[in-house]
């Protein structure tokens, strides 16, 4: 079920749990990617929806945490991954159509995977609770057509 150990997703998992809590003490807010990427729009559109304040207030702390983000993923690209920056065999149109679908349904459900399954759920919401297994739910159906379509 794990071939190469569980400890790094344990480790991961613990690494996942502290950040998100400390961010959640620190500013009272839920550490969430979807609304680390609309606050991040805020700076390149003047449309109303990046412009509310709720965005404009929380900016620059956010700016940081995807800039922390992308830092930790280029460091552990270049120190520890053995397969290199570029893994995936995919031709980029298929992933900038999966990057549309991955943000069209974060819009559509008002939050991303890691903001209603990591914070969401951690806070109890039922809306994050329905959002996830939907998530899931949808994930499956997903790999049994494509299976069945041979793809």
């Amino acid at each position: 079920m794990f071939p190469i150990g569980i400890n790094s997703y344990l480790n991961g998992g613990v690494v996942i749990g502290v950040a998100v809590s400390f961010v959640y003490i620190l500013t009272g807010t839920h550490a969430t990617q979807s609304s680390i990427f609309t606050t991040t729009l805020s700076y390149f559109t003047k449309l109303p929806f990046f412009q509310r304040q709720v965005y404009l207030d929380s900016r620059v702390w956010r700016l940081y945490f995807a800039s922390g983000v992308i830092l930790g993923a280029l460091v552990y690209t270049l120190t520890i991954s053995p397969d290199g920056f570029w893994v995936t065999g995919l031709p980029l149109w298929k992933l900038g159509l999966g990057g549309f679908l991955v943000g069209f349904g974060t819009r559509l459900s008002r939050g991303c995977t890691s903001g209603h399954g990591i914070s969401g759920l951690a806070s109890l919401s039922v809306t994050s609770l329905y959002a996830v297994i939907t998530f899931i739910g949808m994930g499956i159906i997903t790999v049994i057509v494509v299976r069945t379509a041979g793809l």
